[in-house]
């Protein structure tokens, strides 16, 4: 689903207009990325969390000259699905 048929889909099932509902919708990612941004855990009842995690330094290897490499360390948003959006699903 993309974000334009998720804005219709919300603006029909609250009979609100599509322009409320992106404006909605614009405000609640702002203030999601903003607070993933600063390092905050985001938990949304009944949906789940956001959380920012450290994926540690590595060894790769260069595929085209096979050379060792090192990978450093970097950050990265990990979700996980609350209990009722898994039992939702199953």
């Amino acid at each position: 689903m993309t974000k334009t048929q998720l804005i219709e889909n919300a603006a029909k099932s609250s009979e609100l207009s599509k322009k409320a509902v992106t404006e909605a919708y614009d405000a609640l990612y702002a203030a999601l990325s903003e607070a993933i941004a600063n390092g905050e855990t985001v938990q949304i009842a009944g949906l789940g969390t956001f959380a920012v995690k450290t994926r540690a330094a590595r060894k790769g290897i260069n595929p085209q000259t096979k050379q060792a490499i090192e990978i450093p360390a970097s950050k990265y948003v990990a979700f996980t699905a609350a209990k009722a959006l898994k039992d939702k699903v199953n």
